[in-house]
């Protein structure tokens, strides 16, 4: 026979009279005179009132086993807050089930409890109502998912976990082999090269919700260990990708909203960089950055006498004191930038500014023109080559205008056409902009050609490389794949990697390119982020049943941990003294 019958928060009004046995922890007790108490009992589902005989035995997170008859409240008790709030269970006969010490925090949420200890004990955390809802909503997007992607004929397929180390831009975790002392594994920083061989071996269509470990700091957006929905395809080109992620991503954000997203917009690189100061602009709000540059011309101002200037206008804004704008200008030094002008706008056009006596009154009118300012507005400007200008004025857009996570509704944005390198190092080689099995844009070809003799026309190869991007949040990343062997290793060349070092480290790869590989492109995006953002959260830890904390410790198991010395002799390692 089953302990229960009904789940709390499930019994309503349509129960009245039932005999029924429920189970779960107690959320609340209040006594009732001397031997009568009202017991909130909580599961998974919500919470019921139990009114009890003889309750002083019961306390804050006991499990009970309660059984009783469901009947109406008194008009007078009712409480429109609880889904049950118009019933409870009377004439109840309680089973301790299991006792409690006193919690080392309240489950309620009325008091903000420190991090570290919510993920020390992550199994109280995990009872409150914002957990419960979070994995919740996490375990409805896996699913939205899996719907999606089986309803676009695609094969769910399992990846090692225990692979061979290979750059992919971030630092591996290795695992000492035990049978091969002196060699390690890596854990996987994605299935990129795996999920390229399913191509190559006529799968067509795969995908995997992937379990993917990366080395470097965390943040807010970022932890070791990861979910990410891995997919490629193979005949397809980019837009063909695109429209598959965006109905497994609209699928998933209607399991949770409701409401599917609208056809998810495109902008290129160039101009999200040119407009928001961001790869990952965040659509929510204006603040646009607008390029004045012609302006200054001909300005005999020397701080003006820069490659690119960039303006923005907040609206309203002149009324900022002096320090905050001093502090505005500080933080945008500590992003690159040699400083930051700052204009008000008043009645008729005058303005108030520390650089206005440097600027001519046609400059003055010519800027307020190109930034639509008006009275009671204020400008910024940043001045220098164009890459620091339009990052060090989007982080300031980001600082004045950024509305809280869970504010102005969900916008998608796809950014299409990177460049395929970002920057050239001190060795002449070219930094790639993502993995280097990412295709250069066809029209760019002849570019890489020419590379020996200037290196920096690199930077002007595009290539066939997208992100998903939610509310300022990169989601994910993918790209059309090369899939030729020498294009490949012309990539490698470049990067630096000859052909001996590129078959020791991607042998298999390149050697599975010479028995026939078809053209495919691919994708991945970050579940922990979707959800996190579908749920209103400002860090991903919160939709994670068991995180590490922001230093990258656990908390609840202590891990890391050292081992002893035995595995270390059974793995061959010695550990070096610490560095002081």
């Amino acid at each position: 026979m089953a302990m229960r019958t009904d789940y709390c928060g499930r019994l309503s009004s349509d129960d009245i009279g039932r005999t029924v046995t429920v189970c779960g922890w107690v959320s609340k007790r209040r006594e009732h005179g001397e031997h009568l108490a009202f017991v909130d009992l909580r599961d998974r589902t919500g919470i019921v009132q139990c009114v009890v005989d003889h309750a002083h035995d019961i306390r804050s997170e006991y499990v009970l086993a309660v059984t009783g008859t469901v009947r109406e409240r008194p008009p007078e008790t009712v409480n429109d807050e609880l889904a049950t709030g118009a019933i409870e269970i009377g004439e109840a006969t309680v089973e301790i089930l299991s006792q409690a010490d006193p919690t080392p925090f309240q489950l309620s949420g009325r008091v903000e409890v420190d991090e570290t200890i919510r993920i020390r004990h992550r199994y109280l955390d995990l009872r409150t109502d914002r957990m419960q809802r979070n994995l919740r909503s996490r375990a409805l997007v896996n699913s939205a998912i899996r719907r999606a992607m089986d309803a676009q004929e695609f094969v769910e397929i399992e990846t090692p976990m225990l692979i061979a180390s290979t750059p992919e831009g971030a630092r591996d975790f290795v695992v000492p082999s035990r049978l091969n002392p002196g060699s390690f594994y890596a854990l996987p920083q994605s299935p990129q090269l795996f999920k390229q061989l399913c191509m190559v071996g006529g799968i067509d269509r795969y995908y995997q919700i992937a379990r993917c470990m990366r080395d470097e700091d965390l943040r807010a957006d970022r932890q070791f260990e990861f979910s990410q929905l891995d997919m490629e395809m193979s005949f397809v080109d980019g837009p063909d990708v695109r429209s598959v992620v965006s109905q497994a991503v609209g699928e998933a954000t209607e399991a949770i909203t409701g409401q599917k997203p609208k056809d998810i917009p495109e902008i290129s690189w160039r101009e999200a960089m040119n407009r928001y100061g961001s790869d990952k602009p965040d659509t929510r709000f204006g603040l646009e950055l607008v390029d004045v540059t012609d302006v200054f011309s001909e300005t005999d101002f020397n701080a003006f006498k820069a490659p690119c200037i960039k303006g923005i206008k907040v609206e309203s804004g002149s009324d900022i004191g002096r320090n905050q704008l001093d502090q505005l200008t500080d933080k945008a030094k500590t992003w690159g930038a040699k400083g930051l002008v700052w204009i008000k706008v008043g009645a008729s056009g005058e303005v108030t500014s520390p650089v206005a006596k440097f600027m001519s009154e046609t400059e003055i009118g010519d800027l307020l023109e190109k930034l639509n300012a008006v009275d009671g507005d204020i400008c910024y400007l940043i001045a220098d080559d164009w890459k620091r200008a339009v990052h060090v004025l989007g982080l300031l857009r980001l600082e004045l205008g950024k509305p809280p996570v869970n504010e102005g509704g969900l916008h998608f944005l796809w950014v299409i056409d990177f460049p395929l390198f970002e920057d050239i190092d001190d060795a002449g080689n070219p930094v790639p902009a993502h993995h280097p099995f990412t295709m250069p844009h066809p029209d760019d070809l002849e570019l890489l050609e020419t590379a020996d003799k200037d290196p920096s026309v690199l930077l002007d190869v595009r290539s066939q490389a997208y992100d998903l991007v939610l509310n300022g949040w990169e989601l994910g990343s993918g790209s059309v794949r090369i899939h030729r062997r020498d294009i490949q290793q012309q990539i490698f060349d470049l990067l630096g990697i000859n052909e001996d070092e590129s078959q020791k480290k991607f042998g298999f790869l390149m050697d599975a390119f010479r028995y026939g590989a078809p053209p495919h492109a691919g994708f991945a995006f970050g579940i922990d982020r979707l959800v996190a953002l579908l749920v209103g959260e400002e860090n991903i830890r919160e939709v994670i049943a068991f995180p590490k904390s922001q230093s990258g410790t656990d908390p609840l198991t202590e891990a890391p941990t050292p081992i002893d010395a035995k595995q270390l002799d059974e793995l061959g390692l010695r550990l070096l003294p610490p560095v002081n």
